[in-house]
């Protein structure tokens, strides 16, 4: 057997390292994110103005409190019933709605948003990004020094079996203390969010509560599996020490017992009924809200489910039971609008549609569902109503694709071909197509006078090129 090549051993060990650090990545990311992560790549969004208002008005006390700019801030809301939220890229939260569903108490929801916030206002992806590529510069020097063992070895007169295993074991040893050092800053910077949620949740007049019972559900969620679990390889704090650490903190403040307001409160159980309307069959809705609770969140959700699953006219019946009771809430009258639109009715969704509009007229999903009911209703007097909406609802909200096709739609009907067609990129645009985005800006491109607001906005979209992650 010839002598083992030192310059083979560098670039094996060398080739290993930069595997190990790409598997220390991925495993980082996957514990930084769990499965729900993965939605915003492959899963679906849920879009709905009522619940993105009311995410919104939980959150804004909470980034006052924590320094962060609420127009930097997204919250993304994923459909998944999995209990989890996360943040990926340090300008987003993800939140499924599973989390929101099992969350009994606006309380809970904001704990557990106050956390994530805690990760962005601490800069923590950034900081994990550097300790990475720190980690593969150590990597690949631990392989580096084990190789030059190994080339010592073969230089000495050969390579044993019993040698080569020791040097390589030498070579692949530091992987492990590296994985294991990442892996305890990152249960520290958890640590350093729950301590942040709770300042934040103290300087705004709200308990910690929710957040503590939220975390010890998660503890009970892998109480059964602990024993196996070695706590020098998790990204988080084993549940036992968070739940005790976060439990002294949360009892030092002097809004512990304080509950939510009820009026906060109510919006929260209309929002839980409505997800449960949207995403359980009417089977799954009668068990949660059986005939005999008569209250508001349960007629919300039958009254979602009858218009989904039965005969129109029944569900209108139910809706209008809604606007008697609360005939200021937009989001009643939106239902009203969406079961008429959905069922083929387009011209009756317009009335309740407007008057939605006008309760919330910053409701941006309204505003598109409202164009789209004007395009829909094949009225030629609605069609310039109908782009004026669109046109109000894509200026406010540039990801929102569907209003970007709808308006598409309703500019082509005029002639106004290069408006559509620049129309038709931004909702390619918004969907992350970029390919048919770039390809549909170059034709709308060239119908535009060169330096024009809509020529400037198709020549964005046609030199895009999205940043490759290292």
């Amino acid at each position: 057997m010839p002598p083992f090549s030192l310059r083979r051993a560098v670039l094996i060990l060398a080739s290993k390292a930069t595997a190990l650090v790409c598997a220390m990545a991925l495993a980082l990311a996957a514990l930084a994110a769990p499965a729900a992560a993965q939605a915003p790549g492959g899963g679906s969004i849920i879009r709905d103005a009522e619940i993105e208002g009311l995410l919104k008005d939980y959150m804004l006390p909470i980034y006052r409190a924590a320094g962060v700019n609420p127009g930097a801030v997204e919250i993304v809301i994923i459909n998944s019933r999995v209990f989890n939220a996360f943040v990926a890229d340090g300008r987003r939260i993800f939140v499924n709605i599973g989390t929101l569903l099992d969350s009994k108490t606006p309380n809970e929801v904001i704990g557990v948003l106050a956390h994530e916030t805690g990760h962005i206002a601490g800069g923590h992806l950034a900081r994990l990004r550097q300790r990475l590529d720190s980690a593969q510069t150590m990597a690949i020097v631990a392989m580096l020094l084990g190789a030059g063992a190994i080339g010592a070895a073969a230089a000495g007169g050969g390579l044993d079996r019993g040698a080569g295993n020791a040097a390589i074991g030498a070579a692949m040893a530091p992987q492990e203390m590296i994985m294991r050092s990442l892996l305890s800053y990152q249960r520290a910077e958890e640590q350093a969010a729950d301590r942040a949620a709770v300042n934040y949740l103290t300087k705004t007049g709200q308990s910690a509560k929710g957040m503590l019972i939220t975390f010890k559900r998660f503890a009970d969620q892998i109480a059964f599996s602990q024993r196996f679990i070695d706590p020098y390889a998790q990204s988080h704090p084993m549940p036992q020490d968070r739940i005790r650490n976060l439990e002294e903190l949360a009892r030092k403040s002097p809004y512990f017992d304080k509950l939510d307001p009820p009026a906060l409160q109510a919006r929260h159980d209309l929002m839980r009924a409505k997800l449960v309307g949207f995403t359980e069959g009417p089977q799954g809705v009668a068990r949660r809200y059986p005939v005999s609770d008569q209250s508001l969140p349960a007629k919300y959700a039958r009254a979602i489910s009858a218009y989904r699953s039965s005969a129109l006219d029944g569900a209108i019946g139910q809706i209008d039971g809604l606007i008697a009771a609360q005939p200021n809430n937009p989001w009643f009258h939106e239902l009203k609008g969406q079961a008429y639109l959905e069922n083929g009715r387009a011209a009756q969704a317009v009335p309740p549609l407007r008057r939605a509009i006008a309760l919330a007229p910053n409701a941006t999903l309204i505003r598109t569902m409202l164009g789209q009911a004007l395009v829909a209703s094949n009225a030629p007097r609605d069609t310039d109503a109908a782009i004026s909406e669109l046109t109000k609802a894509t200026a406010r909200d540039a990801k929102n694709a569907d209003g970007y096709r709808q308006l598409a739609q309703a500019l082509a009907r005029k002639g106004r071909i290069p408006e559509a067609d620049l129309a038709s990129a931004q909702a390619a645009f918004a969907i992350g197509d970029y390919g048919t985005a770039r390809q549909i800006a170059e034709r709308a491109k060239r119908a535009f006078k060169p330096g024009t607001p809509n020529w400037l906005k198709a020549d964005d979209i046609a030199s895009y090129r999205p940043v490759k992650l290292k």
